[in-house]
């Protein structure tokens, strides 16, 4: 198997480079760095089954400067990382130095046995490129072990294998307009000199650009004009329905895409409480929060379930946009999860049973724990899955607790066509999107407070006789004093 040869590059030599030689090879020394950063996150995300943030999510995140170099390296290391483990393992080339930095080990590797021809600067890489005969032995070794020609054979043996649904799906790119920086007009308007640009119809100030449209070093996307959100997830603040000047609570708001649509929605005015319990992930939302020149978010680093529905603090909250942690099973494509170890061979079903059932006990426990707010009116529970455990189950099993605190579900996007599975009674209020038509699968549910009038209507007859009542009694005591001063003046 005839391999291109890396020049290696030693540290010392780097200073003597030609500009323009020097700038890639730092450049690509860089993207590595940062690409082992993504993968560390992602691996460790993926071992504890909650992940920080998609791949595409922590990649394309502000603090990534090569961002195209960087989400290549990732996918690739990610995709072949099944042969990069066993050929290390059989080569017998790691001490415990380098064991200990085993994702630029991988990323290297990955470079090095199947990337492109190019120099490799840096003191991990001139060591696995001293190693690279063993390892190039070692994988000759694994494919003629499984009676494989070449690394293609083995690649599509792993994914013949796998049941995962196929990643090449053509899917539109949208991006919504972050209205407040930028209007609709405006958007178009810059947009439409490179792309073909369509307006949603389902969600104002949503855009639909050709698949593959590459905008993460956009202008727009860079200074927080648009972000790249999909439909249904731009249909999550649109269904809460906040007003400006509300109080409103997102309850799982990393990484920040509903939160500061939420702020949009509400012009900037009143409040929104986002709340998130992952330290690294509480850092990605305060950066989209900033970019998205939300002023009226608070982010708290606190896990939802520890806020008192009792707090004066949280007297006048009138929505809540929970969207909690799920499978994830609805945008697994999109969000390239398809690549982690555990959709591998041996673990392919991302729909475990167990695991489910422990998401959608925690599912039920915050959505009760919403309904427990006194002055909220709107709830809204969406999730990014397609398995009606973590949707229709958990909304049927909550409505008897929903009734005794005064909610009913309501139906959000009515011309929405795809409804809830009817498992229950008012299941044609839910709204499904579907990963074949839609391209992705979402979960929309909305509570209202059925006797939000009512409450209004008694609120309004209580403070009138309050005030009848206080007027009769200043007048009572006003006749009283005016006796006094009588009798002492005769």
């Amino acid at each position: 198997m005839a391999q291109k040869k890396p020049k290696l590059i030693p540290n010392s030599a780097a200073k003597n480079l030609k500009p323009e030689v020097k700038r890639i090879d730092r450049s690509a020394y860089f993207a590595r760095r940062e690409a082992a950063k993504v993968l560390r996150n992602v691996l460790q995300g993926d071992a504890r089954r909650r992940a920080v943030g998609s791949i595409k999510s922590l990649v394309y995140s502000p603090s990534i400067r090569n961002k195209k170099a960087t989400y290549a390296l990732v996918c690739q290391t990610l995709k072949h990382l099944p042969i990069i483990k066993d050929v290390l393992e059989a080569a017998n080339v790691l001490s415990g130095k380098w064991k200990r930095q085993g994702e630029l080990i991988y990323i290297i590797t990955y470079d090095i046995l199947f990337g492109q021809e190019g120099s490799l600067v840096g003191d991990a890489e001139k060591f696995l490129l001293l190693k690279k005969d063993a390892l190039q032995s070692a994988l000759a070794q694994i494919l003629k072990r499984k009676g494989m020609k070449d690394v293609k054979d083995l690649m599509a043996s792993a994914i013949s294998s796998s049941s995962f649904p196929a990643s090449d799906v053509p899917k539109p790119r949208y991006v919504r307009v972050n209205a407040l920086k930028m209007d609709v007009e405006s958007a178009l308007l810059e947009l439409r000199k490179q792309y073909e640009v369509l307006q949603d119809d389902t969600v104002h100030g949503l855009l639909i650009l050709p698949p593959g449209a590459d905008l993460h070093n956009h202008p727009l996307v860079k200074n927080g004009s648009v972000f790249m959100q999909g439909k249904a997830s731009s249909m999550v603040a649109v269904a809460v329905g906040p007003k400006p000047g509300w109080e409103v609570i997102d309850a799982c708001a990393a990484p920040g895409n509903k939160t500061v649509h939420l702020a949009a929605l509400m012009k900037g005015k009143g409040k929104i409480i986002a709340c998130e319990l992952n330290k690294e992930r509480v850092q990605r939302l305060e950066e989209n929060v900033k970019l998205a020149g939300a002023t009226n978010v608070k982010v708290m680093h606190d896990d939802f379930l520890n806020l008192n529905p009792e707090d004066p603090s949280y007297s006048k909250v009138r929505a809540i946009l929970l969207d909690p942690s799920c499978s994830g099973s609805g945008t697994v494509v999109d969000r390239l999860d398809h690549l982690l170890p555990s959709y591998g061979a041996g673990n392919a079903d991302p729909s475990n049973t167990s695991r489910l059932r422990k998401l959608a006990a925690f599912q039920k426990k915050a959505l009760e724990h919403a309904l427990c707010f006194p002055a909220v009116e709107r709830i809204v529970y969406s999730t990014c899955s397609i398995h009606q455990i973590e949707n229709e189950d958990v909304i049927n099993s909550a409505l008897p607790f929903a009734s005794t605190h005064g909610f009913q579900l309501a139906t959000t996007f009515p011309q929405w066509p795809r409804r809830g599975l009817p498992t229950f009674d008012g299941s044609q209020h839910l709204l499904r999107t579907d990963l074949v038509e839609d391209k992705e699968g979402f979960f929309i549910a909305l509570f209202v407070r059925k006797n939000k009038h009512q409450l209004g209507t008694v609120q309004k007859s209580t403070d009138k006789k309050f005030t009848r009542k206080k007027k009769r009694v200043n007048y009572l005591i006003a006749k009283m004093l005016g006796k006094w001063l009588y009798a002492q003046l005769t």
